[in-house]
């Protein structure tokens, strides 16, 4: 059965643009487009599609109050696509906050340098959000909550392996010294999970913390300012030369690298462009890998993400002795990023997204 997918945009240009790049592949089936957010609840509601793809900004009714309907009545993986501008970086946080899963930006050239890998990575995303069509049944529950917190999920089948496909993780270490950094590293569905996390720690949070979010660069700005405001610890967006501290998040810029350097006494950041072949901008690998030459006192965590970055990173910090969290697969919205580290028997621990935050601070020894 083809993916069935409701096209979303008051563009009839957009809309016909993005129906054949969909149409393309054997595997998709266009089934209707709408023109606004109130066409897209009552045919969401109609046709049942698989993913629906939403414009933002549309007359009548916008995306974001789009999502947060079809998320309350039917519940449906939702792409937006988004302008790169700083009010477009937060309408789209109000849209992952209502319940949607992905973005991509609206402008194709903003998604790759390539047409066809921009067809591509749109092609994958659609698929990748189909594959997972019962988490927006969790986006759902958690609408409904006044607090920030997410339903737990039904517990997810995992998927039959075959012999030698998991590698046996590595017997845990006992720690003889105390942590000295919280190093956290996600993709598609990072935001939401991120939020779900860092709201749950105390002002007094002992370690300074750094997160990396593949995101554009308009996006981390206004992503960080959303995280303070939210927050008890402080949150900010990572600047070169910062010295890190406790009970403050430092997140990577988008479209830049984020290293650590110094002691592990004296911990500071660098922000540096990065060769311009690395795919992810900001890159868990690149910022792993500097943490590990400064310190093994680290707890490290990957949350759910496409892909398998953070894995080679990982396995350096494991070296040096460094502990690692993964998001269980129920909890993801990707088990990409996860289950590459799990597969490679370098996490210690697979942990629902709910429970992350206490099992943290029960880690490090801070009740």
């Amino acid at each position: 059965m083809p993916i069935r997918v409701l096209v979303v945009d008051d563009s009839s240009f957009f809309r016909r643009r993005v129906s054949e790049i969909l149409t393309s592949d054997r595997d998709i089936e266009v089934i209707d487009t709408a023109i606004n957010g109130k066409d897209a609840v009552e045919k969401a509601k109609a046709l049942r599609p698989d993913v629906i793809t939403m414009d933002i900004e549309m007359p009548v009714m916008d995306g974001i109050s789009a999502v947060r309907e079809i998320m309350l009545a039917n519940p449906t993986p939702i792409l937006m696509f988004s302008s790169l501008t700083h009010d477009g970086a937060k309408a789209t946080l109000d849209a992952l906050d209502a319940g949607a899963l992905d973005f991509l930006p609206k402008r194709f050239e903003d998604i790759a340098r390539d047409r066809n890998d921009a067809v591509a990575t749109l092609l994958t995303r659609v698929k990748t959000l189909a594959n997972r069509r019962g988490l927006s049944l969790i986006k759902a529950r958690q609408l409904r909550s006044a607090t920030p917190t997410i339903a737990k999920p039904e517990p997810a089948p995992l998927p039959v392996r075959s012999a030698g496909e998991r590698e046996a993780p590595a017997p845990r270490r006992r720690r003889t010294a105390p942590y000295k950094l919280l190093a956290i590293g996600c993709s598609t569905g990072g935001p939401v999970a991120l939020q779900q996390i860092l709201t749950r720690l105390p002002a007094n949070f002992p370690l300074p913390i750094v997160l990396i979010q593949h995101m554009p660069g308009t996006f981390t700005t206004a992503f960080a300012q959303r995280l303070d405001g939210l927050c008890q610890i402080k949150v900010k967006e990572a600047e070169n030369g910062d010295r890190l501290q406790a009970g403050v998040a430092y997140l990577a810029p988008g479209g830049k690298q984020m290293l650590v350097e110094g002691a592990p006494s004296a911990m500071r950041l660098k922000v540096m462009e990065g060769p311009a072949s690395l795919v992810y901008k900001p890159s868990v690998d690149i910022t792993f890998a500097s943490a590990a030459k400064v310190t093994g006192d680290v707890l490290s965590v990957i949350l759910t993400g496409m892909g398998a970055d953070g894995r080679d990173g990982a396995r350096l910090l494991k070296a040096q002795g460094a502990t690692l969290f993964a998001q269980d697969e129920a909890s993801c919205v990707v088990y990409g990023m996860p289950q590459a580290v799990t597969a490679a028997g370098l996490s210690d621990e697979s942990i629902s997204l709910e429970r992350i935050a206490g099992r943290i601070l029960a880690e490090i020894g801070h009740g």
